[in-house]
């Protein structure tokens, strides 16, 4: 699929690759691309394999810059990346892509922009623009979601939100380390080592690299708040079982006289005077009776109870 840009992208079956009708954009199949990359004439020679692609990168070379997209799937970031590469230099760009994503991103282009004026840049930038559009919203519904699992918890759930916790955490770490990746992306077209765009059209990357830097900064704030949900669970935990230990402590606390008594008077000694009298065994339970109120009284005091 090959485009020009105009005052929004225009469909041609022949472009002029050496850039003398405008600018162009072409989406290619991996071997689409080996079969004509010769035709673009940008000096290089780039054998695409989309399976080893495992990161969002630019490379500048003497004539022509290239590099690879790995997108994560904003619905299941777990789920495998999306991978594709590109080419470009002043007289348009070159997408390699057998996934279908960049034609996906182009219709959408087609659909939703015009330009009062057209540029490379300009395109460029809302092509990047549209793999983060939906990011804000993902985000939110991240931040939504970690406040319910904080409610949860401090209004006593007894289920145990670890695991969704462990795998909220994988997904934002994985997002945060694609916006380095793009924020590495968009430095190096702002930077414009080769002069293939108009200085003034820079702006728009350095538009889109604050944007991605505050995509990052939130995804850092929330992967944050992820691990203070995780440690007032466990705090919820460590409380709940200082509960449990101190009621075991006091119910062994009140029962070590008792034991003691039970023990004592349990021992078959044939001289033990108080089992001759009758008002022993009374005198006995009221004693037991009187160590458990005491021993109540004194723990409710001391708030152990």
């Amino acid at each position: 699929m090959y485009y020009y840009i105009k005052n929004k992208l225009e469909k041609t079956n022949k472009p002029d690759f050496k850039g003398k009708s405008g600018k162009f954009v072409a989406v290619l199949t991996s071997a689409e691309w080996l079969e004509c990359r010769e035709q673009f004439d940008m000096g290089i020679e780039m054998d695409i394999d989309l399976s080893v692609i495992h990161s969002t990168k630019a490379e500048v070379n003497y004539d022509s810059l290239t590099g690879t997209f790995s997108v994560p799937d904003r619905e299941n970031i777990s789920a495998p990346n999306t991978n594709f590469a590109f080419a470009l230099d002043e007289k348009g760009i070159v997408f390699i892509d057998d996934s279908g994503f960049v034609n996906d991103t182009i219709s959408c282009i087609i659909n939703t922009k015009r330009w009062a004026v057209p540029s490379l840049e300009r395109f460029i930038y809302d092509f990047l623009e549209h793999i983060v559009v939906q990011d804000q919203i993902v985000l939110e519904r991240v931040d939504k979601e970690l406040d319910t699992l904080e409610s949860n918890i401090l209004e006593g759930d007894e289920s145990d939100p670890s695991l969704r916790i462990s795998r909220i955490r994988s997904d934002l770490r994985d997002m945060r380390i694609h916006y380095e990746q793009l924020l590495d992306l968009g430095q190096e077209l702002e930077e414009n080592e080769n002069a293939f765009f108009n200085e003034e059209n820079t702006r728009y990357f350095h538009l889109f690299t604050q944007r991605v830097s505050r995509l990052h900064d939130i995804t850092a704030s929330l992967r944050d708040y992820s691990i203070q949900i995780r440690d007032l669970y466990q705090s919820q935990l460590d409380v709940k079982q200082n509960r449990i230990m101190a009621l075991l402590t006091v119910i062994t606390s009140i029962f070590m006289p008792l034991t003691l008594i039970a023990g004592w008077y349990g021992m078959n000694f044939r001289y033990m005077p108080e089992l001759e009298y009758k008002a022993a065994y009374p005198i006995v339970i009221i004693v037991s009776a009187i160590i458990v109120i005491v021993s109540l009284v004194f723990f409710k005091k001391k708030k152990w109870l």
